[in-house]
């Protein structure tokens, strides 16, 4: 039997859920890229010279964009065969655990080289989480939404990623002004890793109140499951893993060069304090979050591919403005460009999660969008801090600039190239 239409208050208990999910798993992972650049290169990777020891923990960093592919095709399997709920849940579980061991983990002092092993391991756990997490959030949003709202739907799961951001920005910034360096290195970073298990106590509590979306209750009311999900997209909807891995490419370049790439050679190379710095990306983090619910209202009107399409030109031209903006002498030009990177990161990141769900029929959704997200970010986000901090030190800021353009220029077109016709998916292509 047909679910009912939900009424006003289960729309909004979904749209919370979604939103307070994906905040808990983003904060998750900030929390880790954060201290992926202040703490772990100084705890876990002490042998090292400090900038060899960053690029070892940015490596770290980088393991769970490997993870999350991993993490959609299990997660994706039984979001598709079980349900969205049970697998949200899952998914929320397994980045909160291993979020919280992360924050109990001895330091290479205390016990060597096993360390960053079970540093390592916990991160690939993270991504695992993550993996899951995503897509289910966005078809729990989206498959709810009524006609004509897709992508304001869509836009409430997307919000998690600059509220975890800023919750992740902000318990830092509070530690390093009430703690001393001796203090915060000996046990103060711990905080934040084991913090989230509030978090995630709450996440679970709403999750556990909804009830399954209205589109997969149809899938199930057909017999319309798919026995291997994982196989059908790999063989039948290989287009739309394509084309949704290259059109959120930039997406991720963007992201993890305005928060990780720039912290760390903000405080590294230009002078700037970890304070000061936090500081100026809590206000582009408010940039990001505005530009969310704008971009959504354009993408429901006008189309998300537009949406998208105009997001991508502006973060060419931002690539070629890299260098002149992010300087040592200027607070003024750095703070403008947190806020113009982060906030053109709004414009992308609000319409790219209904338009993903839009490339796959109901029955693999959850597999396909999960996977087309997570490879980009592999290409996108996982190795970018990486490769911005060797491009920088080789070839100068320019270099990452056009890094970025490039990577937008790709993204653009893959999204000029996205069929028109509504022939993908039972949801209509965003025009």
């Amino acid at each position: 039997m047909t679910a009912p239409a939900a009424t006003a208050p289960a729309k909004g208990r979904v749209l919370f859920a979604s939103l307070i999910g994906t905040t808990i798993e983003f904060f998750d992972f900030y929390i880790y890229a954060t201290a992926a650049v202040l703490v772990f290169p100084k705890l876990f990777f002490p042998s090292a010279d400090p900038a060899s020891a960053t690029l070892q923990s940015l490596a770290t960093f980088a393991l769970a964009f490997f993870a999350r592919p991993i993490g959609s095709a299990v997660f994706g399997h039984y979001g598709d065969r079980v349900g969205r709920k049970a697998t949200l849940v899952a998914a929320l579980l397994t980045m909160g655990i291993s979020t919280v061991v992360i924050g109990l983990l001895p330091t290479h002092a205390q016990i060597g080289v096993a360390a960053p092993l079970l540093l390592a391991l916990c991160r690939f756990g993270q991504g695992l989480g993550l993996g899951g997490e995503w897509g289910g959030a966005v078809l729990l949003a989206t498959e709810n939404a009524p006609p004509g709202k897709r992508a304001w739907y869509g836009m409430f799961p997307q919000l998690g990623a600059p509220l975890g951001f800023f919750l992740s920005t902000a318990i830092f910034l509070v530690l390093t002004e009430v703690l001393d360096d001796a203090t915060f290195f000996a046990w103060g970073w711990r905080i934040p890793f084991l913090a989230s298990a509030v978090l995630v106590l709450v996440g679970l509590w709403v999750r556990l109140r909804i009830t399954e979306t209205p589109d997969f209750q149809k899938v199930l009311d057909k017999g319309g499951r798919v026995r291997l999900p994982m196989r059908e997209v790999l063989v039948h909807q290989w287009r739309g893993v394509v084309s949704g891995t290259l059109l959120a490419l930039a997406t991720f370049v963007l992201f993890y060069l305005m928060t990780v790439f720039a912290l760390s050679w903000g405080t590294s190379q230009l002078g700037y304090s970890r304070e000061h710095f936090l500081m100026l990306q809590l206000a582009g983090v408010v940039c990001f979050a505005a530009t969310i619910p704008i971009s959504a209202l354009y993408a429901d009107r006008f189309g998300r591919r537009r949406a998208m399409l105009i997001a991508s030109v502006g973060i060419v031209m931002f690539g070629l403005c890299f260098a002149p903006m992010f300087v040592a002498d200027s607070h003024v030009a750095t703070l403008a460009f947190l806020m113009i990177g982060l906030g053109l990161m709004g414009l992308t990141y609000g319409p790219v999660g209904t338009l993903l769900a839009e490339q796959f029929p109901t029955a693999v959704r959850y597999t396909g969008a999960s996977l087309a997200f997570n490879l980009a970010g592999i290409f996108g986000a996982s190795l970018a801090p990486y490769i911005a901090t060797w491009l920088a030190e080789r070839h100068g800021l320019a270099s990452v600039g056009w890094y970025l353009a490039g990577a937008a220029v790709l993204s653009f077109i893959a999204l000029w190239m996205l069929p028109r016709d509504g022939a993908t998916g039972d949801l209509p292509v965003g025009r």
